[in-house]
This record gives structure tokens, sequence and C-alpha cells, in this order.
């Protein structure tokens, strides 16, 4: 039996898109909170003529283009210079023309949240603490809205933060390693008084056999999955978090 796709809450199409069509669809009820008025759909590119009314009052026009992932402007060969907007459930493409601007649909239906561990070397304890936003290292597979566990690697050995990543992702000069990274403005939720320790995910007896431990938590890891597991941990040993942690309650997501 075939999955169906993830359900929606309070929207007019009943489960998220799986196509381009799904996308158009869900873009027509969000679009006049976006102050658009569409002015033409169309077969070619682009997709979409819209207007888009500034804070004078005055109305600018919009080309948009429509896709189901973002990176498929790419794949379809469109030319960047004839559209201002993508459209799409999934924002997949890190290095996009920044003349271009994303919309990514899920973001407005609350779906496609990940739960990341995000390793902080020692050299980047202080860093770490230096200030409630920064720009921070990231995995291209992250988005906005997306939480990070800070886990201060060896020899910490702990989850001791949890961020945000609230701006776009940029490729730029790594700073800590040669080289250059992905990375993207993150902004703190929560310090974490009593932290979740290394042993701790050793002694679970679900966690222990995740990949990010046989990994030894080294990369970004996507625990998404294990999410419910570690939230238990977390309120469990700092009830304080209920309130900070409050809309990312498995139950609510």
């Amino acid at each position: 039996m075939k999955n169906r796709p993830e359900m929606l809450e309070r929207a007019a199409m009943h489960y998220a898109p799986v196509n381009e069509m799904g996308v158009v669809f869900l873009f027509a009820e969000i679009a006049p909170k976006l102050r658009i008025r569409i002015e033409e759909i169309k077969a070619g590119f682009p997709d979409c003529i819209a207007y888009q009314k500034s804070g004078d009052g005055k109305e600018v026009e919009l080309k948009i283009e429509f896709e189901y992932k973002s990176r498929n402007f790419l794949t379809h060969k469109h030319d960047e210079n004839e559209c201002d907007w993508i459209v799409c459930w999934e924002h997949d493409w890190p290095d996009y023309p920044r003349k271009l601007k994303i919309i990514e649909l899920k973001y407005f239906y609350g779906k496609g949240q990940k739960f990341w561990i995000q390793p902080v070397i020692k050299q980047q304890y202080e860093n770490l603490d230096s200030d409630d936003n920064l720009c921070w290292a990231l995995s291209k597979r992250s988005t906005i809205g997306d939480l990070l566990l800070m886990y201060r690697a060896v020899p910490y050995k702990g989850i001791t933060d949890i961020f945000i990543r609230t701006g776009d992702i940029d490729r730029g000069d790594a700073g800590w390693r040669e080289g250059d990274c992905f990375g993207a403005e993150i902004q703190r939720i929560c310090k974490i008084k009593s932290p979740i320790y290394f042993e701790d995910f050793k002694n679970h007896r679900i966690l222990n056999t995740a990949k990010f431990m046989r990994l030894n938590m080294q990369g970004n890891h996507d625990v998404t999955e294990y999410w419910p597991f570690i939230y238990i941990m977390l309120i469990a040993r700092n009830p304080e978090l209920k309130k900070p942690l409050e809309k990312y309650k498995p139950e609510n997501l």
C-alpha cells in the first residue's frame, strides 16, 4: 500500500503536495497573506505573473516560477534573469542565485521542520557563548526553522544549548578549518542547565544504536526521528524547558 503524504492542518488541501500542481494550489491560498494579487497563471516559463503591494501602497510586478523542489529550477534550465521568485514546497538549492527569492510553502504550514545534533569543537566553545545570534556552519540540507542541538565535543561531550536556524544558507569561508562551508544565521532558544551527555545517549536503550552514536557524534546529524526520545530526556532533567520548547513538543509537530 502506498504511503500517503503528511496531513496538513487548516489547509485547503488535505495532504502535503507531491508535485508542482499541488504547489500552485497552495500558493493561491497563501498569496493574500503575502499581499499578492495573481494576474496570470500560464503553461510557459515563468508560470505566474503577479503583483505585490509595497509599503507605499504601490504594486510591484513579480515573475514567479512554481517548482516542487527549488533545485528543479536549475534542472529545467530556466533563466534566472527572467524570474523574480521561485515558489516551492521544499527548498533544496543552497547555491541558488541570490537575485531570486525562494518561497518555501511548507514553512507556512509548519511542516518539514528537522532537528539536528550540531557538533561544536573546543575552539568554538567561546564563540558559542559570545552571543544569542550567530552565523554558524550547518548542513546544506537544513532549512529555516530547524532546531539545532549544540553538542560540545571533546572534552565536554554534551548538548548544552538549543538554537534555531533563522537565516538563508550561503557558502563562505569556513574560518575554523581550511576551505569553505555552508552557513546561516542562528538564534539561541535556550541554554540547558543540566546538559545531555554522550554517556546518557550511550545508556539509552534506543538512542545508543542511532547512527550519530555509531559515528561518535562526528558531523551534522539529522535526528528528527529520535526527537521524541531526546525531548523526554531534556524535560526530565530540565523541567524549566517546557515553556521555551512548548511548540516543539513531539505531539505538537
